[in-house]
C-alpha cells in the first residue's frame, strides 16, 4: 500500500482507534511521525509511544489516553495542510483551537511543535493538524 499523505494516514489511524475505544494504534514509522507522537504525549494526549523493528519494517506503536470514565482524551484530529492545499502561517497568524483548549501542530524550520511554543519562539510554519 502507497500512501501519498503519511500524516493524514496517521491521524486518521488515531481517529479511528480512539472513536473504536482502542488502547493502542500501530503504523509504519517514520522521524515526522516519532515527532508528532512526541509532541501528543507532551500535550497529554496519548500515554506513550514506541518504535517496534520487525523484520527491517517499523512500527510505531501509540497507547491512546482515557478518563476515568473511558472517555477518550482526543475528541478530534483535523488535517489542516494537505498536500494539494499547503497552509503556512507566521507565528503572529497561528489560529488557536476551540479558543486555547485544543492545540495546532505546526512544522517549521526549527522542527515539529505546537502552536503555542512557535508563537513564543516567533517562528511561523505549516499548520499540520489541529487536536482537541
Amino acid at each position: 500500500m502507497n500512501v501519498t499523505d503519511p500524516i493524514a494516514d496517521m491521524i486518521t489511524r488515531i481517529r479511528n482507534a480512539v472513536r473504536a475505544h482502542h488502547p493502542k494504534v500501530e503504523m509504519p514509522s517514520s522521524r515526522f511521525k516519532m515527532e508528532i507522537a512526541k509532541i501528543l504525549k507532551e500535550e497529554g494526549y496519548v500515554t506513550s509511544f514506541k518504535v517496534a523493528e520487525e523484520s527491517r519494517k517499523k512500527t510505531l506503536r501509540i497507547n491512546l489516553k482515557y478518563g476515568p470514565e473511558h472517555e477518550p482524551t482526543i475528541t478530534n484530529l483535523v488535517r489542516v495542510s494537505k498536500p494539494g492545499r499547503r497552509v503556512y502561517a507566521s507565528y503572529r497568524e497561528v489560529p488557536s483551537v476551540l479558543g486555547g483548549l485544543g492545540n495546532s501542530v505546526l512544522s517549521t524550520p526549527r522542527g515539529v511543535m505546537t502552536a503555542k511554543r512557535a508563537r513564543k519562539l516567533r517562528v511561523g510554519g505549516e499548520i499540520l493538524f489541529q487536536v482537541w
